[in-house]
């Protein structure tokens, strides 16, 4: 089996989404990270915003951790941040899928162009901000040449965060052919390369049948899944240190191992190497 780490290298401030007032002291931190995963023999992938790209600072440290040869720079869209700015600072806009495809495509181009001019490389891998992936998406990065996509998250419903549904997508990698965004097709121009998210149960997909139905009926007010999870009859794990603690996660590379899995992907925000950016992260210690 295989661990794929990915970093959403982005802007400290997560919220207002508008297009100015960020800032990105936490690319101070990407150079003992990066020095972990030189120790554990991780090569990761830092999925990059404009803001982290254009702000002289945190693109110094980039294009060090770039030259190094230790890691993978690839493109992250928050399109709220990311010019040209011709939508509405809307909370439904802060979803790149919702935006009409051709700004959709533009605003792809635009932070694809401005990695090559700043940090000297192409990147080939890209993940959608907040996940708001679509087969727009797909096209646009398939025409400026990217050859993987992670901006799914398996088995998850994001519709309540006005994003896509991709609660029938497992956490299986796969190729495919846009803009048909979900259907594998061995031979297919991209691959798919999901934020791993399955349960510690032997039948995860009869967990995830029990967790959907609950989750979209009224049984959800009765906090159902929690006790399921508290009786560990349904434990439904994201592999990211930012929701899930470290026997929860081993338990699920344990359980993922069984199952035969080849491949699975981490993800975390790097806003969470400095307290107080986010809620995962609180303290040092933390």
């Amino acid at each position: 089996m295989k661990l794929v780490v990915t970093i959403d290298t982005e802007e400290d401030n997560w919220l207002p989404y508008s297009p100015s007032g960020y800032t990105t002291a936490n690319a101070s931190r990407l150079p003992r990270l990066q020095q972990l995963f030189a120790e554990c023999g991780i090569r990761p992938t830092y999925l990059v915003t404009y803001q982290m790209v254009t702000r002289p600072d945190s693109a110094a440290v980039l294009r060090e951790l770039q030259q190094s040869g230790g890691c993978e720079i690839g493109a992250h869209c928050h399109p709220w941040s990311q010019p040209p700015h011709d939508e509405q600072p809307v909370i439904e806009n802060s979803m790149l899928c919702n935006l009409p495809a051709e700004l959709q495509a533009r605003k792809i181009e635009h932070l694809h162009r401005t990695i090559q001019e700043r940090l000297g490389i192409t990147p080939v891998s890209f993940r959608s901000g907040r996940w708001g992936y679509s087969p727009a998406v797909a096209g646009a990065l398939a025409a400026l040449g990217y050859t993987v996509d992670s901006s799914i998250t398996a088995r998850t419903d994001w519709r309540d965060c006005l994003g896509p549904d991709f609660s029938r997508v497992t956490p299986v990698p796969y190729r495919f052919d846009p803009p048909d965004i979900y259907t594998p097709k061995p031979d297919g121009l991209m691959l798919e390369v999901p934020g791993t998210v399955s349960y510690l149960q032997r039948h995860d997909g009869l967990c995830h049948a029990m967790y959907e139905g609950i989750r979209r009926t009224p049984l959800r007010y009765l906090r159902l899944i929690g006790v399921l999870d508290r009786l560990r009859l349904v434990n439904r794990v994201p592999l990211t240190p930012e929701l899930s603690s470290s026997s929860e996660m081993v338990a699920l590379v344990e359980r993922m191992q069984q199952q035969g899995h080849a491949l699975m992907t981490m993800w975390f925000h790097s806003s969470t190497l400095m307290p107080g950016l986010t809620p995962y992260v609180r303290s040092e210690q933390e």
